[in-house]
């Protein structure tokens, strides 16, 4: 794992806890079926993955078994970030069959999900490769997993947005009416950021050249189309970071970035995951 990759990994301890939760949630007073077998029993599986796709989620994974029989062996072949093809073994284990049986549906559950996550940021990524765009995510994350999406946002090659409302200000359309103006709003956010980021959501270019005389050096530029974007950049002639936001697919994001802009947030990275085909195979 890169270094970056893991400065994004959070700690073991949250993992930790994380993982006590779910299994909590899955098992309940018992694991009915897993009692069918015998104690006794132990059994090799391998984790196979049935298409192409970014591989996320490994800490995860490897704490589910962990909590579940810490006596489990667990053996990569592969690491969060890699690409990984149809077929391809992903993981060997052996251990407890009961253990084996109990964890698999939650470990798989959030390798196929952050790897989807991760596949998809692949792609975003890969679409704007050249630009010197970032591809950032948002807090439209699936309720639960803000860290681990955006741990595998960066493991796809895109880029973290704030994490939550705690390390940096984005006012917003609503923040603006309640200040009375942008200038009102700036001024405040200004006088009490306390080191954080201050950023500010502009829906016209009038608005644009507001947030710049208020001394903005950061703005999102909402549902601009791409003329609009042209003309945000040479307004803002170097002065502020732009960011556009505000439905962008894949099919667009690449013009979107050729306008000049230096961001593109893009809400689909983590609500719009489809999983990765994964399996759990005795062997």
């Amino acid at each position: 794992m890169s270094t970056e990759l893991k400065s994004h990994l959070p700690p073991a301890e949250a993992i930790g806890q994380q993982i006590r939760l779910v299994l909590a949630e899955d098992l309940g007073t018992g694991d009915l079926t897993a009692e069918l077998i015998p104690t006794d029993s132990e059994s090799s599986v391998q984790v196979v993955c049935r298409e192409t796709a970014v591989l996320c989620g490994t800490a995860w994974f490897a704490e589910v078994f962990r909590q579940c029989d810490p006596g489990i062996e667990l053996e990569w072949s592969a690491a969060d970030g890699d690409l990984v093809s149809g077929d391809q073994v992903l993981c060997r284990m052996r251990g407890k069959t009961r253990a084996l049986l109990t964890g698999e549906r939650t470990g798989l559950n959030y390798l196929q999900t952050l790897s989807g996550t991760a596949s998809l940021a692949r792609r975003y990524a890969e679409a704007v490769a050249g630009t010197g765009v970032r591809i950032l995510d948002t807090r439209k994350t699936l309720p639960g997993l803000r860290l681990q999406q955006k741990y595998a946002v960066v493991c796809g090659g895109c880029h973290n947005h704030r994490i939550g409302l705690y390390d940096a200000i984005l006012i917003k359309e609503n923040h603006i009416l309640a200040a009375g103006s942008i200038a009102g709003a700036m001024a405040v956010a200004l006088e009490r950021a306390g080191g954080v980021e201050v950023e500010i959501e502009v829906e016209s270019l009038e608005e644009l050249e507001q947030a710049l005389g208020a001394g903005a050096k950061r703005v999102l530029l909402d549902n601009f189309d791409l003329d609009q974007l042209r003309e945000a950049v040479a307004l803002n002639a170097g002065r502020a970071r732009l960011e556009a936001s505000g439905g962008v697919g894949l099919t667009a994001i690449r013009g979107i970035a050729e306008t000049g802009i230096d961001d593109i947030s893009v809400g689909a990275l983590t609500k719009d995951v489809t999983a990765v085909d994964l399996s759990m195979r005795f062997v």
